[in-house]
């Protein structure tokens, strides 16, 4: 909502020399949210004056155009030579002048310069020169009255104004109005209030006046209609009332549009003309029928749906009730005739019919956040003497007003409720005093406070949004900062402090935190190559989700980590290392459906269970994605590409920050390689799988080649989460040995490095990898590992027949779980 401070002042009496900064940061201490305070016109500066056009000759030029040679008065003695390209204006006329050191918008300064064979000696403008209009087709042309030669043009134009801009949040609804605005203001500064909205009517309520029958009192609690007849639609709209439609955000269309704006704008009620020339027998409120089309003002013809509320008559819909008007009954250039509609539509009908048709208009935003339901007759009455003094013509005396506003409800509260909300002493007459302001009626009833919200308050229906305005009113600012105790010898719980661990320790080599939407669409499950069959397909569909590319709840982490990575390989940065901790939603055969709980009052104990019952399993898990190289190139030498045992290694770092062990198998999984994905266990327990993603998934996601990926499920690691035992330090020497193990190619090396650890017993401190030998000098099919194996005891030297002992014992069980030949013995 933009405000200029020359329509607020009108109903606030703010003190002398108040600036438009200081009603903004009142405004803001009682809580609306001022965004901007825009000095208007402050971009034209210098001597801008008025001037009549004396006499110009016509002068045609060679590249085809005809320009004017004026001479204007403008107040001196001596007219001025002015060269200017319109031919909108006639001798006589009066026209804004810009004089030499004039700077208009945009910094065009003006000055005295030889153009077309003459020294124009200043500028004739046009309203989009001056910053007040579209109009750039010709210049502006005063009326007779507004001045004279050598006047001051800038406060007829109304160039200048300070004008706030509000974000109106969903419960201020009354603050998309002057009316509401000032309201506030005159609070904030504790001074005298003038109420646009008068309760006396010039009309009367009588059977004589347009005819109207409102089928669905419940969309509609009241409705006004006045006619205005012998209107001029060809009349122009003053200049002080299209100025501030403009400055309020809106467009100066015609006198009639102008005038319906300029009521909305001021009083918060959305009005509505309609030709009547054009209306064929009454008008009436009701639902669509099935089948049904209008042609709004906008041009699109739209399907109507059984719940869109309407306004017709004996030809069918003229219009959306509270969203927009329908062409067939528009006001024209030949409108004589003018029945004004001023109604109080039902909030939810016309958000739903705004929503349903992704229409939204001024009216609609209005209605959405809720219109007072006592003004509908004034506001018609208004609109009504606008146009009469504005384009002529004469008000009917007899007016239609059906339905009467409902009876605000009367709440009973605690006198104390505001101080025990706000958690500081607040007397009870600050309480009274500030509800009151805010436009409450308050009765005193012992320690209870029965009150009854104002017309235009929808919003206070609860105890605790009147204590919420004492509050807000009495300055946020007040209310003291006092921090929770946390209750002794609580702290983390075991989930919370593995889910940190994990964090660190994948931060620790360099993995990058994401967090990502939980919502995925079809294409995301295909472009991970899942199965058809495939458990993770089978995903909960959101009721209203944010897109409908998007509509399911996650069943991996992988497209979201996945995404995030394709934007930033998108955008130049290809070494990748991001992870991601977050739940995703496994929906359980035979879930019965969510129930719908109420919203008036606490749902009970059966209530919610039921909506336990229907929530989907939500397991904890951790994925990474690698991508480009894991290390750079430098001195050291070349780079290393990020690849499956990097993500395995990840795994790992996961597995160490629950104090578990994983067992790393081959496995063929989407959506990773078939021959590069490893299958990650605890025991015998699935927990996850790391490894190469398939070519088609890296294709898909526009990542560099070969990138890897792990995903493991945190919930399924067994033990005492988050606990890890330190290991022991012996002081004596280890003994390293080597062993060379001739296995068949498919052997996984994880398993014969488990082997070898199982049966080396406990003075194996470390197996190690270190060579992979296929080739001649041994067997087709099979392959030769190299292990390193570090033995220590923790109380004395090892001999020599012990550390021989516990490395046969280590060959002796890979050759039992694996096959293995020890190489070379």
């Amino acid at each position: 909502m933009r405000v200029p401070m020359s329509w607020l002042r009108e109903h606030v009496d703010l003190p002398a020399g108040v600036t438009a900064r200081e009603v903004a940061d009142a405004l803001i201490r009682v809580g609306l949210e001022v965004e901007a305070v825009e000095p208007v016109g402050a971009d034209v500066k210098g001597p801008l004056t008025v001037g009549r056009v004396l006499e110009f000759a016509e002068e045609a030029q060679k590249n085809g155009k005809t320009i004017r040679w004026c001479h204007v008065d403008v107040g001196e003695g001596e007219p001025r030579g002015i060269v200017c390209g319109a031919r909108n204006f006639a001798v006589g006329d009066l026209v804004v002048v810009a004089l030499p050191g004039a700077t208009l918008p945009g910094d065009f300064t003006i000055t005295a310069r030889k153009t077309y064979g003459h020294v124009s000696d200043g500028m004739i403008c046009s309203a989009s020169e001056l910053g007040v209009g579209d109009d750039h087709a010709g210049i502006m042309v005063l009326d007779p009255a507004e001045g004279a030669p050598g006047d001051d043009a800038a406060p007829i134009l109304h160039l200048r104004d300070d004008v706030l801009d509000i974000a109106v949040t969903p419960d201020r609804g009354y603050t998309m109005s002057i009316r509401g605005v000032a309201r506030e203001a005159a609070t904030a500064f504790g001074v005298g209030f003038s109420d646009p909205v008068r309760t006396d009517l010039s009309v009367r309520a009588s059977d004589a006046g347009y005819p109207v029958r409102v089928e669905d009192p419940a969309g509609c609690s009241v409705f006004a209609a006045v006619t205005v007849r012998g209107f001029d639609a060809a009349a122009a709209s003053p200049r002080w009332l299209a100025r501030r439609v403009q400055l309020a955000g809106m467009r100066p269309i015609s006198a009639a549009v102008d005038v319906t704006n300029y009521v909305m704008l001021e009083l918060g009620q959305p009005i509505h003309g309609y030709d009547r020339s054009r209306l064929a027998g009454p008008i009436v409120v009701r639902r669509a029928e099935p089948g049904e089309k209008l042609q709004t003002l906008d041009g699109a013809t739209r399907e109507l749906d059984p719940e869109d509320l309407l306004i017709t008559d004996d030809s069918g819909p003229i219009g959306l009730a509270g969203v927009m008007g329908g062409a067939t009954t528009e006001l024209s250039g030949d409108t004589r005739d003018v029945v004004i509609e001023a109604a109080h539509f039902d909030a939810v009908a016309v958000a739903r019919t705004s929503r349903r048709h992704r229409l939204s208009s001024e009216a609609s935003k209005r209605f959405e956040r809720g219109v007072a339901p006592g003004m509908q007759a004034y506001a018609a009455q208004r609109v009504a003497e606008l146009l009469v003094a504005v384009g002529g013509g004469q008000v009917e005396q007899d007016a239609t007003v059906l339905g009467a506003p409902p009876a605000p409800p009367r709440v009973t509260l605690p006198a104390d409720h505001s101080a025990r909300v706000a958690g500081y002493a607040i007397p009870v007459e600050t309480t009274v005093r500030r509800l009151r302001e805010v436009g409450c009626e308050v009765e005193v009833a012992g320690d209870e406070l029965v009150v009854t919200p104002p017309s235009w308050r929808p919003d206070l229906t609860d105890p605790n949004d009147f204590a919420e305005e004492v509050v807000r009113l009495e300055g946020y600012d007040a209310v003291p900062s006092v921090l929770p105790v946390a209750p002794p010898g609580l702290g983390l719980t075991a989930d919370q402090r593995l889910r940190r661990a994990i964090g660190r320790l994948l931060a620790g080599p360099g993995y990058v935190e994401v967090l990502a939407y939980p919502f995925v669409g079809e294409a995301d499950f295909d472009r991970l190559r899942l199965p058809a069959d495939d458990a993770r397909r089978r995903a909960l569909a959101l009721a209203n989700p944010l897109s409908e590319e998007e509509p399911l709840l996650r069943t991996t982490l992988l497209p979201g980590l996945l995404a995030i990575a394709r934007r930033n390989v998108g955008r130049g940065t290809t070494d990748l290392a991001l992870f991601e901790l977050g739940a995703v939603f496994r929906p359980r055969p035979d879930t019965p459906p969510a129930p719908r709980l109420p919203v008036g009052h606490r749902p009970a104990d059966e209530q919610l269970a039921a909506l336990n019952a229907a929530l989907p399993d939500q397991p904890r898990r951790v994925a990474v994605v690698l991508t480009g190289d894991r290390a750079p190139a430098g001195w050291w030498g070349p780079a290393r590409p990020a690849g499956w045992a990097d993500a395995i290694e990840a795994a790992r770092t996961v597995a160490l920050a629950a104090g578990v062990e994983l067992t790393v198998r081959a496995d063929d999984h989407a959506p990773w390689h078939p021959g590069r994905c490893a299958a990650l266990y605890v025991g015998d327990t699935l927990v996850g799988h790391a490894g190469e993603l398939h070519p088609k998934v890296v294709e898909a996601y526009g990542l560099p080649s070969r990138a890897a990926a792990m995903e493991l499920e945190i919930d399924r690691l067994p033990g005492e989460r988050a606990t890890v035992t330190a290991p022991r330090i012996s002081a004596y020497p280890p003994a390293k040995e080597d062993v060379a193990l001739v296995v068949d190619a498919a052997v996984p090396v994880a398993e014969v490095a488990g082997a070898l650890r199982e049966g080396a017993g406990p003075l194996l401190e470390s197996v190690r990898l270190f060579d992979v030998y296929t080739g001649e000098q041994i067997e087709a099919g099979t392959k030769s590992l190299a292990f390193a194996l570090r033995f220590r005891a923790p109380d004395h030297t090892l001999t020599e027949a012990e550390v021989g002992a516990a490395k046969q014992g280590a060959v002796d069980s890979a050759a039992r779980r694996t096959g293995a030949v020890q190489r070379g013995a």
